[in-house]
């Protein structure tokens, strides 16, 4: 009996959704025709011409090399800059003040640590 049931109620739901997605069904419009004022030969031609172009949609790895760009800047004042910088240490660690922090006389530089944080 409880197998009768539940086959009925399969059945039932089965012919449900059967009926909602017939509701449902869009209409067939036919093929679309489309009419073109360029030629076989022009239309291959721009096919051609934008297969062996570079794909405007690529990312990362398969984008290809990038374009070199040209610094205005010469190589010692950027070695400077980053001299500097590197010497200024972490300034976003904890504990970091906007100075810069002092050098000893033998050239590294000093560490404070703070108690009680």
């Amino acid at each position: 009996m409880n197998t009768r049931k539940l086959l009925t109620a399969i059945a039932a739901i089965s012919l449900a959704s059967l009926v909602s997605a017939g509701a449902s069904a869009e209409e067939y419009q036919g093929v679309l025709q489309f009419s073109s004022t360029a030629s076989r030969a022009d239309v291959h031609a721009q096919a051609t011409d934008v297969a062996r172009s570079a794909d405007p949609y690529a990312e990362g790895a398969s984008a290809g090399v990038p374009v070199a760009v040209a610094s205005l800047a010469d190589r010692a004042s950027i070695r400077a800059e980053a001299v500097a910088a590197a010497h200024a240490g972490n300034l976003y660690g904890d504990g970091a003040s906007t100075s810069v922090p002092s050098r000893s006389a033998t050239g590294f530089a000093r560490i404070t640590v703070r108690s009680g944080a």
